[in-house]
């Protein structure tokens, strides 16, 4: 099976999870997310009064210059992990 079709996989898996993760790893299968599907954090910050944007585009900010292979790798693994 191809990466990208893992990562499709893992999308798909993500929603039926036996228990919801914890925010801070919610943050991260949607950076990993974000960048393994469209590379580097693009567009302005959000403001200050949009906290959930604001962490959002942080979490996937911190991943600038991971390859989108390496964070659709990571995707799947975190996903396979929670599944389990």
């Amino acid at each position: 099976m191809s990466l990208q079709e893992q990562f499709n996989q893992a999308l798909a898996d993500s929603k039926n999870l036996p228990e919801r993760p914890d925010n801070m790893t919610l943050l991260k299968i949607y950076a990993l997310f974000k960048q393994g599907s469209g590379g580097d954090a693009t567009g302005d910050r959000p403001g200050m009064t949009d906290f959930v944007a604001r962490a959002k585009f942080d979490a996937w900010a911190e991943l600038k210059g991971t390859t989108q292979e390496a964070a659709m790798q990571q995707y799947v693994d975190l996903i396979n992990d929670l599944k389990d």
